[in-house]
């Protein structure tokens, strides 16, 4: 199984801490951001991951050439423009489907993980992909009741309906989705998502992009785009020096 990890933002929240070090090198219980990531990969039998890069990107490729990429294959996707999260998904596709094993064509729908660097939880990754799976979804997002800015909406059949900004509702067509659960439940998305490589050629957006919209429009068009519920897990933000010393704190790292 293989893996993207986003780290090519400029970890503005974080600053000083990102004057002069990218955010995926910040330091959590004397460990980079990077390394626990790729770790908790590791753990979950993934092996194989791309990295996007952009603020300080040399200092990334230098740290993983120096640790020997933590004994996984790691390759780069250099953002010379930050591309947000679908089109930095986007740059890198070729990762997921440039792989001479997907010639089997019993392999060619093995889902992804797409993590961001600055977040960082106890979710059981092998639960939120047998959901993804049994439920033949095209992209299943972690998500937590939890307080958010900028909440999703889901039916009660786990479905994406729309989202929440500003404290409006935007719902999709409720005929394309065949909704029937109102209210809907605005969750927290928590950065993680399981992807099938299906989804790939359908990110017809092009440029700089958030994934969101995208999954939305998707959505709207029929595709199971669903909600895993990690309510019991813990998960932080990392995206403040505060986050990270109440991280500190929680997890023993």
């Amino acid at each position: 199984m293989k893996a993207m990890i986003l780290s090519a933002g400029l970890g503005t929240r974080l600053r000083p801490l990102t004057d002069n070090r990218p955010k995926a090198l910040v330091e959590l219980g004397g460990r980079t951001l990077l390394e626990i990531t790729l770790s908790r990969l590791r753990s979950f039998g993934i092996s194989e991951v791309i990295v996007n890069v952009h603020h300080f990107a040399n200092m990334v490729i230098d740290y993983l050439k120096t640790n020997k990429n933590f004994g996984m294959r790691i390759e780069i996707s250099r953002e010379d423009v930050l591309l947000d999260t679908g089109g930095g998904l986007k740059k890198a596709s070729w990762f997921f489907l440039d792989d001479s094993a997907r010639r089997d064509s019993s392999q060619t729908d093995e889902p992804f993980l797409l993590h961001n660097v600055d977040v960082i939880s106890t979710i059981d990754l092998r639960r939120m992909l047998q959901f993804h799976a049994e439920n033949q979804a095209l992209a299943t997002l972690a998500v937590q009741n939890r307080e958010t800015s900028r909440p999703l909406l889901f039916n009660d059949h786990h479905q994406l309906c729309g989202r929440r900004i500003d404290n409006k509702n935007t719902v999709i067509s409720s005929e394309a989705r065949n909704l029937s659960s109102i209210p809907f439940q605005a969750l927290a998305f928590s950065g993680i998502h399981v992807i099938s490589p299906r989804l790939l050629p359908l990110l017809t957006e092009e440029g700089i992009f958030s994934i969101i919209p995208s999954y939305l429009r998707l959505s709207a068009q029929g595709q199971e785009i669903l909600a895993f519920r990690a309510d019991d897990y813990y998960w932080r933000d990392l995206g403040r020096p505060s986050d990270l010393a109440q991280a500190a704190l929680d997890l023993p790292l």
